[in-house]
């Protein structure tokens, strides 16, 4: 099972089912008990009263136990249910990464292409290594606040930066920016009017 995956499980480790399980040794051993003590009362001539009391004792017993045989039932189902569903997330976490990882081979040169374009036109706006490296984790969809910390500068500083890329690219910001690089990527939405 994956290591972030198992990590969202509820970590009870079994000490639920321990506790419920050991609940019900002391209601059996109650009963036991008790029903041992009512025997013998019965054979020794006891009042009515005492072998009413003891019979109590040994219903609540019953009861006791159970509740604590359905609760151990239910935390087993609960566990084997969540089992169940981690295996079946985790196969389907596999499943989704092999296709990622398959997607990026068969498309690693077109990636690779856009990549240098994209790095080309940066240049072509005379956009700085600072500017471009901001350029960047903008198209890439971070926020001000998120480029600050990865580069390891203040918000204030990208925020300029960005500014600077913005006016040297001739867009208005961040999605000027990106729909700068996008216009030709993407096809035309059918029924939109545009022609290609």
């Amino acid at each position: 099972m994956d290591k972030d995956l198992q990590a969202t499980l509820p970590s009870d480790d079994g000490s639920s089912r321990r506790r419920a399980a050991q609940i019900g040794t002391v209601f059996a051993a109650i009963l036991v008990l008790a029903a041992t003590d009512v025997l013998t009362d019965l054979g020794e001539g006891t009042t009515l009263r005492h072998v009413a009391l003891e019979l109590l004792v040994i219903a609540a017993g019953v009861v006791g136990l159970a509740i604590a045989v359905r609760r151990y039932a239910e935390l087993r189902r609960r566990e084997v249910g969540l089992r169940a569903e981690a295996r079946e997330l985790g196969e389907r976490l596999a499943a989704t990464r092999a296709d990622a990882a398959r997607w990026r081979a068969e498309w690693r040169h077109l990636v690779d292409g856009l990549g240098a374009a994209i790095e080309q036109q940066f240049v072509a706006w005379g956009l700085s290594t600072a500017e471009r490296g901001i350029a960047s984790l903008l198209l890439k969809g971070l926020s001000h606040k998120e480029v600050a910390a990865a580069r390891r500068v203040s918000e204030a500083t990208v925020r300029q930066q960005a500014r600077s890329v913005y006016r040297k690219a001739g867009v208005e910001g961040r999605h000027d920016l990106a729909a700068f690089f996008l216009e030709e990527l993407l096809p035309p939405h059918p029924g939109s009017g545009e022609l290609s």
